[in-house]
């Protein structure tokens, strides 16, 4: 092995740089997202620590880095002047990140010899479809085992970098606690029950999951021991234990003015549950489709929740089933569409929906007379209640472009 220019790190060997000239390694890179899928298929399938949505934070996590991996060996392997380090540094990451949720290393190395056997069986194809000469597959190979071998030295380096501080058994514990309970899918609650008291975390009855934004130029904040935290992710979350009991808000104060959203309480089981609603909660805050500021609490949202998760059918219904309002030009539209969603909310008083909009009454029972006649009389069925309620609450609150 020999450190190369740049890196200040000497691990990886002299067999992958250069290995073949950029002309036959060329055909390759077409592939490369084929290769990565099957890969990151065969992971899914042997190991179901790693049987994630690919469409969760960990499945997105897993593939930027099997697609990175196969990229960055196709470089290496073709270029004498690739560099090793950011790969080197991912794959430490990678570790420490194993380390962190408090596993072993064995689910991650297994992973690499997996994706190691997909590589080889689609060389050996290639090698056949390109009429490569027998040297030029061995050489290959070769490389592709020294740089299995070197990223597996470079997670193991990052890991050992976690594992190894002093203090740190109990952080692993409560690592492996906070992933088990945040994960995709239904929790073992015996299994939770054992690592949370062998962690030193009284099991509550419920839980609720934050989703929380940090920013780059502060550290963490403390909070109580009671809230397990994971502030590595590139997504943090926090578990607070019986979040609804009295005096368990003051739990989060500590987050002083990070953006954050608490998801629905659940049952221990269900954690992965509290966390997508309180994802999509700091998202739509973010996008400015609720309030934000201080924490974020979902059920003080349920409606546009609700209908963000139905977006794409609400959307395709508005023009049929709002079809009066959607002709109308942009500022007529919005004083009768929050006329009469403020009508409906208020159960049809017209005073009550004057008072919250700030207007006469008359100006309401006005706008509901123009209303009447767009609708041909059909307001007032009762059946249509409910429908209009989350059309127009949708439309308001996700949908309708900003006032110019």
């Amino acid at each position: 092995m020999s450190e190369r220019p740049g890196t200040g790190v000497v691990h990886m060997p002299d067999v992958l740089w250069g290995t073949l000239p950029p002309e036959v390694v060329g055909p390759l890179h077409p592939s490369a997202d084929d290769v990565a899928h099957e890969m990151i298929d065969s992971i899914r399938r042997r190991i179901p620590e790693y049987a994630r949505p690919l469409g969760s934070n960990y499945g997105r996590k897993m593939w930027h880095a099997v697609r990175r991996a196969v990229g960055d060996f196709l470089v290496i392997v073709s270029s004498p002047d690739a560099s090793w380090e950011p790969l080197r540094e991912l794959y430490a990451e990678i570790g420490a990140y194993e380390a962190r949720k408090g596993r072993s290393l064995e689910g991650l190395q297994t992973a690499m010899r997996l994706c190691g056997q997909v590589a080889a069986r689609r060389f050996t194809k290639e090698a056949a479809r390109l009429d490569w000469p027998h040297e030029t597959l061995g050489r290959l190979i070769e490389a592709l085992f020294a740089y299995l071998d070197a990223i597996s030295e470079a997670a193991t380096g990052g890991y050992a970098r976690v594992h190894d501080r002093p203090g740190s058994q109990r952080e692993h514990l409560r690592a492996r606690l906070h992933a088990m309970l945040t994960a995709d899918g239904p929790a073992d609650r015996v299994a939770i029950t054992q690592l949370a008291r062998s962690s030193g975390w009284g099991p509550p009855s419920t839980i609720a999951v934050v989703a929380v934004r940090r920013r780059d130029d502060r550290p963490p904040p403390l909070l109580p021991p009671p809230v397990l935290a994971d502030w590595h992710s590139q997504a943090p979350s926090l578990v607070v234990p019986d979040a609804d009991r009295p005096g368990h808000r003051d739990l989060l104060a500590g987050l002083g003015d990070l953006p954050a959203a608490v998801g629905p309480t659940v049952d221990l089981s269900r954690g992965g549950v509290s966390l997508y609603w309180a994802r999509r909660a700091l998202e739509l805050a973010e996008a400015g489709k609720i309030p934000g500021g201080g924490v974020i609490r979902c059920v003080d949202h349920l409606p546009t929740l609700v209908a963000s998760a139905g977006l794409d059918l609400i959307e395709a219904a508005i023009p049929q089933r709002l079809a009066p309002l959607m002709e109308l030009n942009p500022n007529q539209r919005r004083r009768l569409v929050s006329t009469l969603l403020t009508y409906l909310e208020n159960g049809r008083n017209a005073a009550a929906a004057a008072q919250r909009l700030n207007v006469h009454t008359q100006t309401v029972r006005y706008r509901l007379s123009s209303l009447e006649d767009l609708f041909s009389g059909e307001l007032n069925a009762p059946e249509r209640h409910l429908e209009l309620l989350i059309l127009l609450h949708t439309w308001q609150h996700l949908l309708e472009p900003p006032a110019e």
